[in-house]
Order: C-alpha cells, then structure tokens, then sequence
C-alpha cells in the first residue's frame, strides 16, 4: 500500500498541464464531488480545503470551503493542477463565512506554483476588491477600489489578455490594470487569506 501511494504522488507531480486554447470552457460546481474532501484535479498549498454541503450554494449541494484560521500574512491557497491558462476568463462564485483577521478571497491565476501568481480578492471587511501580484511569496497591490459590504454570494471574475488586466465585481467593471510580471501560462486557483473562511462554488475557466 506505501509503494503505491508514493507511485501515486510522482505521477501528479511530473503530468504536463494542458495549455489552455481559445476553445476551452471549463466549470466546476463540486457537486459532484465527496463531502469531506478536496476535489478531483486541485491541490491544497495552504490552508484547509475540502468540499462541503451547502444548501444556499449557487449550484447545489455543494461548494467548497476554505476552513483554516491561520493569521497574519499566511495566504490559504487551491491550485487546479491540470491547465495552463495565460490568455483567459475565469470567474467564481464566493460567500465569506467568518474571519475576524480577514474575510473573503478570490482567483488566483497565471500562478507558477504557490508563491508567485496574480491574485483578485474582495474583503468585506475592509469594504475593497483589489488585484495583486504576489512573487515570492509577497505581494504587492495593483489596483483597489471601493465596494460596501453586503451579505450573501458574489461573483468575482477577471480577464486577462496579455497585460491587461479587468476585474468584475456583481457583473461591474471594478479594476483595469496593466502588469508584465507573469507572461506564460500558469495555474488557477483559489485563495483566501488569515482566518477568511468562505465558501465558493461555479469556477469557470473561459479561453481567450
């Protein structure tokens, strides 16, 4: 059993990631995935991460959950593990949970591995939404803007082609941006950072 479990590992690290195309339009809802578990094809770098019933999700049963209370600058991370995505359209459905240090998350993309990648994020307890560059595990603020509160889900979404960089909030244009730091194709992912714990269903990869 231990000689196939390590057998196991070493073919999800050295599988090559598909390269996104123009074509590529890819969701996941995570219902149909086992509670209690992270999801077929993602890799948790931080955090706690696992699918969980939801009966308000968007898409039910379920979403996924981030459920770790870490503090400080500890950012919670789920990475995809099987696309390469530069060009793209990706969008999530996010409800904060709880989070006194922090609340929220968001997309994370173009990322390299867990320490280097682009990350859109909306705090509700900071009342903002802003994009990042985070390289070598620091991250440096693109562009913030001013969103109140309110409960309940909402939908994050970002595109980006070449270096420009558009993040949506509810549908509306909230971020234009560009940045060259991260050129090739990368991971996608999820995030949260400290003790945000949310929940987020309806990931969608669109090509561009």
């Amino acid at each position: 059993m231990r000689t196939s479990t390590a057998f196991a590992v070493v073919v999800l690290i050295v599988s090559p990631l598909i390269a996104l195309t123009a074509e590529t339009n890819k969701s996941w809802t995570f219902d149909s995935e086992t509670v209690g578990v992270v999801p077929d094809g993602f890799a948790v770098a931080q955090g706690q991460w696992a699918v969980v019933a939801d009966s308000d999700a968007p898409s039910k049963p379920n979403a996924l959950a981030q459920t770790a209370k870490n503090s400080g600058s500890k950012f919670n991370i789920i990475l995809n593990k099987g696309i390469a995505a530069q060009d793209l359209d990706l969008s999530v459905k996010m409800k904060a949970i709880a989070g006194g240090e922090d609340q929220g998350g968001g997309l994370v993309w173009r990322a390299r591995d867990a320490s280097n990648y682009y990350i859109a994020r909306y705090n509700p307890l900071e009342d903002n939404y802003r994009v990042y560059k985070v390289v070598d595990g620091r991250r440096s603020e693109l562009r913030s803007a001013t969103i109140k509160h309110t409960d309940g889900w909402h939908t994050l979404r970002i595109e980006m082609i070449g270096d420009h960089i558009q993040c949506y909030y509810d549908g509306q244009k909230k971020l234009d941006v560009k940045d060259s730091t991260f050129k090739e194709g990368g991971q996608i992912g999820l995030w949260s950072k400290a003790d945000a714990q949310s929940h987020f269903d309806d990931l969608t990869l669109k090509g561009k």
